[in-house]
């Protein structure tokens, strides 16, 4: 019986790593699609902020956020913050059997976690691109990664009182994807637009991405990545009901994406007589963004209707979100944020053991904590070192402002990319301007 027991924990703590490394790759989908939708002149300087805040978000949550988010594990935050994880189980405690008998590793534990920080943090980096200071930027990762999403994290998964009110949210619609783009909300409100995004009489100009088959690509390794997100969210593969879990999650996370591409693409037809391709693109992610908070208990086709009705929600929001001059360069509040809600108020819809009163309070809660505080954050910054860009720096890019490179040097990005804004003179349409109105010339 015990080296059964090993067998499984060994096999539990593995499934676990592996998952944490796609969500691990998530990051790579991230710059990707970033690096895609943003113009040329941004690119190197969005590249470096996911990189770094993926490292920011690996050291703060190690050092402090980790202990915040469990510390009901040790009877407060207090006692637990000098631990960072834990011992690890040994074999005693594996093999002795019964429900308190751990099946992985704590490191397994905190690695899963710990990715999913980085991603919450990688949603506010696409929200307030081509006009942000880097190390403004960075400033607010240390906080954000380090105490605002660790608290709200302890209140739901951390066995806080959402956790006991019954909130569910099985892999982090509301506790990941909406929670960062409350954060993205409060700094776009705080930077303002981009310069020529939009016109004294009201008028919308579309700015688009340089660089569309590598949003594609970004799209593509996340839904691949998602895979780990949900799938691993099970925390458990090594017997039969676990298994047959973890093969729902995946099947019905599949099916949400495919469902939110298909809903998106025919409704930005219908609307701007045009199949847009980041509409597309942003469908699949608010598709799985809506499926995340309750990825195992809908039925395969449940599962693609909950994800169609996030790809309608998503193309909307951002046409709503530009009327309101809410710019957001890659459509990160719609995707993570408006169809987050959404999925937490999906899951009563499958699952008898949520209720829509515990959904809505908790959304609320998540969502006020966090975008008061990264308001407030937000703030403090601005006094202390500023967080925007010179209007020269933007129009120049802030490739050459913040780091002093191009990522696409041969074309002289600088100088190519002129005009009002620094848009491109030559026509398209983007994320964040409805479809049918193309830029100014």
């Amino acid at each position: 019986m015990s080296e059964l027991a090993e067998l499984s924990y060994a096999l539990d703590t593995f499934y676990f790593l592996i998952c944490g490394v796609l969500v691990m790759w998530m990051a790579a989908g991230f710059s990707m699609l970033e690096a895609g939708l943003v113009r040329a002149k941004n690119t190197a300087e969005i590249l470096t902020k996911n990189i770094a805040l993926f490292a920011i978000a690996c050291t703060m949550y190690l050092l402090v956020g980790y202990a915040i988010m469990y510390s009901s594990d040790a009877g407060g935050i207090l006692p637990n913050l000098g631990v960072l994880i834990g011992a690890e189980n040994g074999v005693d405690a594996v093999t002795a059997g019964g429900d308190d008998a751990p099946y992985y590793s704590m490191r397994a534990d905190f690695f899963f976690q710990v990715v999913f920080v980085a991603t919450a943090m990688s949603i506010v980096s696409g929200a307030v691109a081509e006009r942000m200071k880097l190390w403004a930027f960075l400033a607010f990762a240390v906080v954000m990664t380090g105490v605002i999403y660790p608290v709200s994290g302890y209140w739901t998964w951390g066995g806080g009182w959402l956790s006991e009110l019954g909130f569910s949210d099985y892999a982090g619609s509301g506790i990941v994807h909406m929670a960062g783009a409350a954060a993205a909300l409060a700094g776009v409100l705080i930077l303002g637009p981009r310069k020529g995004k939009y016109g004294k009489d009201g008028s919308i100009h579309a700015i688009p991405g340089a660089n569309l088959p590598l949003a594609t690509v970004g799209t593509f390794i996340l839904w691949m990545g998602w895979f780990g997100f949900n799938g691993g969210s099970e925390l458990k593969l090594s017997d039969v009901a676990s298994a047959n879990n973890v093969a729902q999650v995946l099947v019905n996370t599949n099916a949400a994406a495919a469902g939110g591409v298909i809903a998106a693409l025919i409704l930005a037809k219908l609307w701007f007589r045009k199949a847009d391709l980041t509409m597309a693109l942003n469908g699949a992610l608010a598709g799985l963004v809506a499926i995340t908070a309750g990825p195992l208990t809908p039925s395969a086709l449940g599962a693609t209707l909950i994800g169609a009705v996030g790809g309608v929600i998503v193309v909307a929001a951002i046409v709503m979100l530009d009327k309101l001059k809410i710019d957001d360069p890659v459509g990160a509040i719609s995707v993570h944020g408006v169809v987050g809600i959404w999925g937490l108020l999906a899951v009563p819809l499958s699952n008898g053991d949520a209720t829509f009163g515990a959904q809505i309070i908790g959304a609320i809660a998540i969502f006020a904590w966090v975008f008061a505080a990264s308001l407030a954050v937000w703030l403090i910054i601005k006094a202390i070192m500023g967080v925007r860009v010179s209007d020269e720096e933007e129009y120049e890019g802030v490739d050459l402002a913040e780091c002093g490179m191009e990522a696409y040097p041969e074309f002289s990005v600088a100088r190519v990319y002129g005009g009002s804004g620094g848009r491109p003179q030559s026509g398209g349409y983007g994320v964040g301007a409805p479809l049918g109105q193309p830029h100014a010339e």
